[in-house]
């Protein structure tokens, strides 16, 4: 019986991180593509931080060039 409770923890452990790191992952990599940033698109996708490499792209490295192309 502990086994299945174990298991059971388990599972939703493992099915609340893809929760939340599916969202993250997909936004990173849309902006990543969108970008033309095809070295941080496969380092995304690769890598699994969860979520810690995807917020830091979103919110620090994407603006970062935002920040620093000159406005038309």
């Amino acid at each position: 019986m502990e086994a299945f409770i174990s298991t059971s923890i388990g599972t939703v452990v493992i099915f609340a991180v893809a929760l939340w790191t599916l969202p993250w992952k997909g936004v990173a990599l849309w902006r990543a593509a969108k970008r033309g940033e095809k070295k941080w698109f496969v380092a995304l996708l690769i890598f699994n931080t969860l979520a810690i490499l995807e917020i830091l792209y979103i919110f620090v490295f994407s603006k970062q060039k935002e920040n620093k192309e000159p406005q038309k």
